[in-house]
């Protein structure tokens, strides 16, 4: 499978549009159409949501911010896809003021949870926005990458309090209001009725590694994205991933 992104932005991206991608190319042959319609919720400027409508998607982006669907439009237009890309603006908690239910056959919900008030109507929302058979795409914030972070930057009571903390922040003044493990994150896609199809740790070692070090060893960019991608199915690694990603099914789709 090709990457369409950018090589840099691909340490923090590839595992998820492999995955991605995987599940989109399988839901086009279950359903025998060419194109899907796919809704991305918070999906900001269009990181997933231009590159899934280069592969001839219909894709709806809800988001809080108009200065990011004015980036997505934009974007858009310049990879050539701005007739299948649509930004609304609005959130996850009012998703059905702006979207309809039941009319889409993925749901990206990345970077979302972390900031709603209520991750598990989040997730019910997201739902309720696929079609019978359907798949959701889920992208959070781990508690163990934040944790070992704040660890070798010698912040050690601040990592002490992310791991004690029942919403995982290390204070006052993380920017971040909530993390997850991964069984939490599986619990809240099962809880719905879907069924776990991947879990996948995201940003396992790109965030440790100085950048330098990528950018200037030859060679070095390739084998940390082999590394990240062999690492990120093993359930050792969750724990310490900068994100953690669940893929979702419906029970038809699973059976798919």
């Amino acid at each position: 499978m090709s990457d369409p992104m950018r090589p840099r932005a691909s340490l923090r991206t590839a595992v998820v549009w492999e995955v991605l991608q995987d599940a989109l190319d399988r839901r086009v042959k279950a359903t025998g159409r060419d194109s899907l319609d796919v809704l991305d919720t918070g999906g900001g400027s269009g990181k997933f949501a231009v590159p899934v409508a280069r592969l001839g998607h219909r894709v709806t982006v809800v988001d809080p911010s108009p200065n990011a669907l004015f980036a997505l439009e934009r974007r858009a237009a310049e990879a050539g896809v701005a007739d299948r890309v649509r930004g609304v603006q609005g959130d996850v908690h009012g998703l059905f003021d702006v979207v309809e239910r039941g009319g889409y056959d993925a749901v990206l919900c990345h970077g979302v949870l972390e900031y709603v008030d209520d991750p598990a109507e989040g997730v019910r929302n997201a739902v309720a926005a696929l079609r019978s058979e359907g798949v959701l795409s889920v992208l959070a914030a781990g508690l163990g990458g934040a944790v070992l972070a704040r660890a070798l930057a010698g912040h050690f009571t601040e990592a002490q309090r992310a791991l004690q903390d029942p919403q995982g922040r290390w204070g006052a003044g993380d920017p971040v209001p909530r993390r997850f493990t991964a069984e939490q994150l599986t619990a809240l896609v099962e809880g719905v009725g879907l069924k776990v199809g991947a879990v996948h740790g995201v940003r396992v070692f790109a965030d440790l590694v100085p950048g330098v070090l990528v950018d200037t060893e030859p060679g070095a960019l390739d084998a940390l994205l082999k590394l990240e991608a062999a690492a990120a199915e093993l359930p050792a690694f969750h724990s310490v991933a900068t994100q953690l990603h669940v893929l979702g099914e419906t029970p038809g789709a699973a059976g798919a």
